[in-house]
């Protein structure tokens, strides 16, 4: 049986896309092993899948001073020797990054031993650990044509985000079940993410009266933002987040609202949804929001409304605007290369499994 160690850890964005491939490997007859940190949030997510895992001690890189920079050294070679044994312990034919703190001393113990690495970039602009990865890599995947040009041609892959198989799977009558819904007004969905975002949640809530004259709403509005002052408004759901129901709700919208994270968005694509993307402003974050939301915009899939630009009925009008020209958003995601990434990504394994 042929083996790959699969890693990414740090947040969900580094994780879930991993799972998208599973299915296919085992298909392919791959015996799979998940190398992670050993306190990190993905430890639990592949336990929870099924997967074996095994942790190794990570220390994140930063840019900014901190006290932490003069150990966390430290713990990446440790993690580079711990990730060293089992890699030579397990031996396997490949390893699939997906990027994040963890997987750098993965990848380096992978290339010291001589086996074949393919990484995964989410974003326009490669974060530093990726761009740390990247030295490493035999293949490097990534969602953006943009992504692409600034890679040595020879290992660059234009594949997309790998999806999970159910999230193509959803039920909208499920889902007008779950938020009680009819078929007689279309869906906006608001999803920002894990954790919510205040600013777009406050755009929406103060947006509400003119959005539900044409829509039925349903916001994923993050932990511990729920709006209890808006609980038994006609039309408007709300949750703190959705798992195994999220398919239904995606299933049933007829529009989403959503910020600009790689994975987020590439599920959209996916997904068909006419969407307008919120990305994160460049004074909280790195501006790979931006550069994906300009991307995706580029290429049809996307309209891009800026944090700077929530204010009077900019959203509600954006909204109206896009779900009018709704069909012609839908045609050009169905007709892009982002729909079957898993197999894409999985060929790419096979053909680089000595």
């Amino acid at each position: 049986m042929k083996k790959i160690v699969l890693t990414g850890g740090g947040t969900a964005g580094h994780v879930t896309p991993n799972f998208a491939l599973v299915p296919l490997l085992q298909e392919a007859d791959y015996d799979i092993l998940y190398i992670g940190s050993k306190t990190g949030m993905e430890k639990k997510l592949v336990e929870e899948a099924g997967l074996r895992y095994e942790g190794i001690s990570s220390g994140k890189l930063r840019r900014y001073f901190s006290v932490k920079n003069f150990t966390d050294p430290f713990r990446v070679l440790k993690g580079f020797s711990e990730a060293k044994k089992i890699l030579k312990k397990y031996r396997p034919d490949v390893v699939f990054s997906k990027g994040g703190f963890v997987s750098v001393p993965v990848v380096y113990a992978a290339a010291k031993l001589h086996i074949p690495v393919i990484t995964h970039e989410s974003d326009m602009t490669p974060g530093l650990a990726n761009k740390l990865n990247l030295r490493k890599a035999d293949k490097i995947c990534c969602n953006f044509p943009e992504t692409a040009k600034g890679l040595p041609e020879s290992k660059a892959v234009v594949s997309g985000c790998p999806i999970r198989k159910e999230l193509l799977e959803g039920d909208a009558a499920q889902g007008r079940e779950l938020t009680g819904f009819t078929q007689d007004k279309p869906v906006l969905m608001i999803i920002g993410g894990s954790l919510g975002s205040v600013r777009v949640n406050n755009a929406v809530r103060a947006a509400l009266p003119k959005l539900l004259e044409v829509f039925q709403v349903v916001h994923l509005c993050g932990r511990g933002n729920l709006d209890k002052s808006l609980e038994d408004t006609p039309g408007y759901v709300q949750f703190e987040y959705l798992t195994e129901e999220l398919p239904h709700i995606f299933a049933m919208a007829d529009i989403v609202i959503s910020r600009a994270g790689a994975n987020a968005i590439c599920e959209l694509v996916a997904l068909a949804k006419p969407n307008v993307l919120i990305p994160l402003s460049r004074e909280a974050s790195r501006g790979d929001q931006i550069l994906n939301a300009e991307s995706f915009e580029r290429q049809g899939f996307s309209s891009v409304l800026e944090e700077e630009e929530l204010v009077g009925d900019a959203l509600v009008e954006r909204v109206l605007a896009v779900y009018a020209d709704r069909e012609r958003y839908i045609s050009a995601m169905k007709n892009s290369a982002h729909t079957d990434a898993a197999r894409v990504i999985v060929d790419l394994i096979k053909e680089n499994t000595p």
